[in-house]
């Protein structure tokens, strides 16, 4: 998919598990498991998805995933699985390795969505994307660095510690525009300051959904999960935007649902529902 100056890329991380009913909070579990089957443990599939957004000047990763730096325990905990998708692998797959990423778009720093910005190399903590500036939300990061009792096992100061050691995070204060071509969406519900890239020209839009809309099942308004910090906040913010995303035929970008990379999206007069399944890149 091309969108303005972007070839737009699918970048699958990892494939892992989180507990179904901390994913959709009050839904009741004989609803949701329709859509996200459970295992033994509670657990639902997921996967780590990257957009990879590719110019003449630019060559930007949104989010990196779980990254490589888990212990045994926490791998067996989320059942996180490198094998079949990892970064590098899915890079390569369109020509590309971790060097060439000049920008890294953070969404927030929760470790699912940024555990991928360093690794751990002869006992040492480096950054994955030597040459990237890491772009960071002022607010989440003061956030991530002082976190309350509820977020504290969300944020893994070792995903970036080193890269404001190097010099290499860029701070953004609000919703101002730091890439050319994309506008910076900010939501409040599901933790403080969570950005979401919005790619753009005079025809198209697609927007990154991050945690807002995880998984095609989270569309509709009630579906939201028990690790936002504001759930009322996360529905009130889906209300605000999917009219939008109806009426002038947005792409949805999903960044944990192991089937649908993207979607277009209606309302049937009660709810908003999937609509279009969009393949971003095969």
């Amino acid at each position: 998919m091309q969108i303005g100056p972007y070839q737009l890329y699918s970048i699958e991380t990892s494939e892992f598990a989180l507990d179904g009913g901390a994913m959709f909070g009050i839904i009741p579990k004989p609803l949701w498991e329709k859509k996200a089957p459970a295992d033994e443990q509670n657990r639902i599939s997921m996967v780590t998805r990257s957009l990879l957004l590719v110019s003449d000047k630019h060559k930007i990763i949104v989010d990196t995933g779980n990254g490589t730096k888990w212990q045994e325990k926490f791998k067996d905990i989320y059942r996180i699985d490198l094998d079949n998708l990892n970064l590098e692998k899915s890079l390569a797959k369109y020509g590309y390795t971790t060097d060439d990423i000049t920008d890294v778009y953070c969404t927030h720093l929760h470790f699912d969505h940024v555990g991928g910005n360093t690794q751990i190399v002869d006992g040492k903590l480096e950054p994955v994307f030597q040459k990237a500036t890491y772009w960071v939300q002022k607010e989440n990061w003061e956030l991530a660095n002082s976190p309350s009792e509820k977020d504290t096992g969300s944020f893994m100061s070792d995903d970036w510690s080193v890269l404001e050691e190097n010099g290499m995070i860029q701070f953004v204060d609000g919703k101002e525009s730091f890439l050319p071509g994309i506008e910076n969406h900010l939501t409040y519900g599901h933790t403080t300051g969570l950005m979401h890239p919005i790619i753009c020209d005079s025809s198209q839009k697609l927007i990154y959904m991050a945690d807002l809309i995880p998984m095609a099942a989270h569309i509709p308004l009630p579906w939201v999960m028990a690790y936002d910090i504001q759930p009322v906040q996360t529905v009130k913010e889906k209300g605000e935007i999917l009219p939008t995303i109806v009426d002038e035929e947005w792409f949805i970008f999903f960044e944990h649902d192991p089937v649908h990379q993207a979607a277009t999206v209606h309302y049937d007069g009660k709810h908003y529902r999937l609509k279009e399944v969009v393949t971003i890149s095969d």
